[in-house]
């Protein structure tokens, strides 16, 4: 196979200890200037989420061949999430995680790990008792008030947890496909930020939930949905506590409250560079502060095929066990698709098959990654 087509051994090694890889001009200029084009001459309220010219920057490029190489197969994209973060300064308002926005660090990033669900943040500090706090909030959803239920989704479409017995409240695939479009080689121009290095404390955290009593996510062990600490007392907790704890140090940057919160690195890229990652890596869009121009991203959620064979997963979903809006979808006899999901997320490279001789070369205590 050309290079071209696939990871070198060295970024396939960087892969696998930082959690993403960036691919230098995989994408060639012309379809970059036909994406970026049709994204500036949208109409009001236009979805382009299934515009050719985004789902062609994995399909009709270099991206198919190179996941397939590393990863396997998997469904080409039918849809996209058109990513653009427009110029601002920070603001006043109340953000997901219950902080004011200037208040926080590192141009604003909400570190998390994908799959879990939103709901507008409050713009009051909420009173009563955690309970109440924690029904109201998810009342405000597009379902209505539901109380605590599978069928609850967030403004994101993602379900409050996936399977009906509500052990597991994250979604889940195998990679993320991030397309640059502008230039994003200087920090604070939006671009997406990742704790690098993170995905092996998810995977470890992950195994650690599993092994106490079968739940993963949040509202599994050592992980509570919501943080009634945080400035507004209905703050989510995107990311473990513990995983938090262990990318905190004296370098860290804090909010007015005292609280440290772990630096992520700002992938810093140019026009038609790709940047993959792996599902369990925490990340965050960031505030464009410093940008000539809204930051213009395009992202991919792929799952490898062999977790679901006969299930189409869009490209956009972040919960493809369910359906987009959380519709509940029919599986066979004995396939279970939550734990399916729940080994992926344990197992993190289960579903790289193009990986297994390198993981198995560089997990080794003297491989000196």
């Amino acid at each position: 196979m050309h290079l071209a087509e696939s990871m070198t051994r060295q970024q396939k090694r960087d892969f696998y200890r930082d959690g993403y890889v960036i691919l230098k001009n995989v994408v060639p200029q012309a379809m970059v200037d036909a994406a970026h084009a049709r994204i500036e001459s949208r109409g009001e309220g236009e979805n382009l989420a299934k515009a050719p010219e985004m789902t062609d920057l994995v399909n009709a490029t270099a991206v198919t061949p190179i996941l397939n190489d590393a990863m396997g197969r998997f469904d080409p994209p039918i849809a996209s999430q058109v990513a653009v973060i427009p110029r601002s300064q920070p603001g006043g308002r109340f953000n997901s995680v219950g902080y004011v926005d200037r208040d926080m660090p590192y141009y604003g990033a909400q570190t998390h790990v994908d799959g879990s669900t939103t709901m507008p943040a409050p713009q009051e500090v909420q009173e009563g008792t955690p309970e109440e706090i924690y029904r109201r909030y998810f009342a405000t959803g597009p379902k209505g008030d539901l109380g605590r239920s599978p069928d609850v989704i967030g403004i994101n479409m993602v379900p409050l947890f996936e399977d009906p017995a509500m052990t597991l409240g994250l979604g889940s695939f195998t990679a993320f496909v991030i397309v640059c479009l502008n230039d994003q080689t200087v920090e604070g121009c939006g671009q997406t930020a990742l704790l690098k290095g993170a995905h092996h404390s998810v995977e470890r955290f992950f195994r650690w939930q599993y092994e106490t009593n079968g739940h993963l996510g949040p509202e599994g062990p050592g992980w509570p949905r919501l943080n009634y600490d945080a400035p507004n007392r209905c703050g989510l907790v995107y990311i473990p506590p513990a995983v938090g704890e262990e990318f905190i140090d004296e370098t860290s940057e804090s909010t007015p409250d005292g609280r440290r919160w772990p630096r992520p690195t700002q992938i810093l890229m140019e026009p038609g560079d790709v940047c993959i990652t792996i599902y369990q890596i925490p990340h965050s869009g960031t505030r464009n502060e410093r940008g000539t121009e809204s930051r213009k991203n395009v992202i991919f959620r792929i799952r490898n095929k062999s977790r679901q064979p006969d299930k189409l997963v869009n490209g956009i979903t972040d919960h493809p066990d369910r359906g987009q809006y959380g519709e509940w979808l029919e599986y066979e006899e004995g396939n279970d698709p939550w734990e399916r999901s729940k080994y992926a997320m344990c197992h993190m490279w289960h579903e790289w098959e193009g990986m297994g001789e390198v993981v198995a070369e560089v997990a080794r205590p003297d491989a000196g990654v």
